[in-house]
């Protein structure tokens, strides 16, 4: 009488590499719909600074033609500098004309090469008018 030893699957530890394939194509998947979606929140977030800077430009030049009669040409002018967050994507201009009336426009233009590139130019004027309307 022979005995015969019942068939045993021997049990191996670890992944296929259909499992692991898969794992890739689902992270694939998430990556591509995700860092897009982050892209534009950053773009949204560094206009929105530089927005909040426009609007204090703003005030400071009420506060400045008060003082002087005149708007100030140049941020350090109104004791304003341009903050780090904001200097790093936008070059901010002052257009303050003489008049009669005296008038300002102050403009915010994306740094090429940057992700704000392709996001446009924040305009402000004395009268409070910003420019796009899609964007403030």
């Amino acid at each position: 009488m022979s005995y015969r030893i019942p068939f045993i699957p021997s049990r191996r530890s670890g992944f296929t590499l259909i499992e692991l394939l898969i794992v890739v194509a689902i992270v694939g998947i998430l990556a591509s719909i995700a860092l897009p979606a982050y892209g534009k929140y950053l773009v949204r977030g560094n206009r929105a600074a530089a927005q909040a800077y426009l609007l204090n430009l703003a005030q400071a030049q009420a506060q400045y033609f008060a003082d002087a009669h005149e708007y100030g040409g140049t941020p350090t002018a109104l004791n304003l500098p341009v903050p780090a967050e904001v200097a790093s994507y936008y070059t901010i201009t002052i257009d303050a004309a003489g008049g009669p009336p005296p008038s300002f426009t102050i403009t915010a233009t994306p740094v090429l090469g940057t992700r704000q590139a392709g996001d446009g130019n924040l305009t402000i004027d004395n009268s409070g008018a910003r420019t796009p309307t899609n964007l403030w």
